[in-house]
């Protein structure tokens, strides 16, 4: 079995793309499911996130995993990339760490990568391999996080949208700004605009009560998903990060919020794949529309700030892949011994209890210890035996040689495939 990574991230596919590959909620649960029953992998975790969408399979043909990603998001053929066994894991160590992300380091990542690995552990698609490689690569993160300033005064792209706001036309502290969705993303811009002194902050989700305890913690106004059109000409910003499968805000709702406006400019940036703006919008004089791919302009002056340091958790990480591809092919290699382990443990177990019964049937003890010493013997050096005496024959070198390490230190011994002519020991 071979351990693939095949995907698609803000590097190699752009936003309209991204959202046809995007899975959440129901959806993201349903595709677990439906890996779950693939035949063809033995084990799976799907990661979707705003910026990329990965399997991470256990499977003998990575060419399925492209066939059942484009079955639920269509033709993907030049922008996917693929990655297997070490390179896989690179992959994924430096996904966690946050050197594959947009702002280079982000914190949040490393949560959906945890999420994607519980949602995997839950559905039962996830095995020894995946689940190894998994806590494996949240010790990397953690300490490559730790031991470099790659982290340092985390960035997000909330944070990002934030300062490209205060940047604007827009004084957010004589702003009133939307805030549209109740997550993690919406959490981070609250926290930032607070730090800001907005002015005046409105949350608006389907969930009023989520709205509500997202209002409390950060002094807005919560309004139900419904009311949205009706507050909108109020806004002067517009943050939205929802996990809807079709846009939240419309065209003609942000146009006639405009002319309620007077046309006075309002500034939004969405930030959800899939896009919770239509794209139209960004077509509307005095609207100013930024998505989560425009953010990749505004970021690179953190990305190069932070590039030093990458360096060095660069180096973690490709330490930490040579370690853990050693120890995988140890483990690899250690199950030989362990069968050899098991068959002489089975192989004892059934001769002293077939013993205890001699004994309890009136065989005295030398003839009980005599037949035990002789079964054991023959039991165990059948299996070698028969396996040389055959590669003398097929002209097995290889397999003569392993012998001739394994048994150098054995008084008295003499190569098996020498003495053909001795009978097989009785199994």
């Amino acid at each position: 079995m071979t351990l693939w990574v095949l995907g698609l991230n803000h590097q190699t596919a752009p936003v309209e793309l991204r959202e046809r590959a995007a899975f959440g909620g129901d959806a993201l649960s349903r595709a677990m499911a439906s890996l779950r029953q693939s035949p063809q992998l033995a084990e799976a975790v799907l990661l979707s996130t705003c910026n990329r969408t990965e399997l991470y399979a256990v499977a003998e043909d990575g060419q399925h995993l492209s066939r059942w990603l484009e079955s639920h998001a269509g033709d993907l053929q030049g922008y996917l990339y693929e990655h297997r066994d070490d390179d896989a894991v690179r992959h994924l160590f430096r996904v966690a760490t946050g050197l594959d992300s947009m702002v280079l380091g982000e914190p949040q990542i490393l949560g959906q990568v945890k999420d994607a690995w519980s949602l995997a552990h839950d559905s039962g698609a996830i095995g020894n391999h995946l689940d190894r490689l998994f806590q494996q690569t949240f010790s990397v993160a953690k300490r490559a996080r730790t031991d470099t300033r790659v982290g340092a005064n985390p960035v997000s792209v909330a944070s990002t949208a934030v300062r490209l706001a205060q940047d604007s036309f827009a004084r957010l502290d004589d702003s009133t700004v939307l805030l549209v969705g109740a997550g993690e993303t919406i959490e981070l811009a609250a926290r930032h605009l607070g730090e800001a002194r907005v002015k005046r902050l409105l949350i608006a989700n389907r969930t009023l009560a989520h709205a509500q305890e997202l209002a409390s913690r950060h002094g807005g106004v919560a309004l139900p998903l419904t009311e949205l059109e009706r507050h909108l000409a109020e806004a002067d910003v517009v943050f939205s990060a929802t996990a809807a499968r079709e846009p939240v805000i419309l065209q003609r709702q942000v146009a006639a919020a405009l002319r309620a406006r007077r046309h006075k400019p309002m500034l939004l940036f969405d930030l959800a794949v899939p896009r919770d703006i239509e794209a139209g919008v960004g077509e509307l004089a005095d609207a100013y529309l930024y998505t989560v791919d425009d953010m990749e302009r505004a970021v690179e002056e953190n990305r190069r700030s932070r590039r030093e340091a990458a360096a060095e958790a660069e180096t973690i990480i490709d330490l930490q892949v040579s370690r853990y591809m050693e120890n995988l092919r140890a483990t690899h290699l250690q199950a030989p011994l362990k069968q050899l382990r098991a068959f002489g443990e089975a192989t004892r177990a059934e001769l002293l209890e077939k013993a205890r019964q001699q004994l309890a049937n009136g065989k005295t003890a030398d003839e009980v210890l005599e037949q035990l010493a002789h079964g054991l013997t023959n039991r165990l050096l059948h299996p070698p035996t028969a396996a040389l005496r055959q590669a003398a024959l097929e002209g097995d070198a290889d397999l003569t040689r392993a012998a001739e390490r394994l048994f150098p230190a054995v008084p008295g011994y003499h190569h098996p495939i020498a003495r053909t002519d001795d009978a097989d020991p009785a199994p």
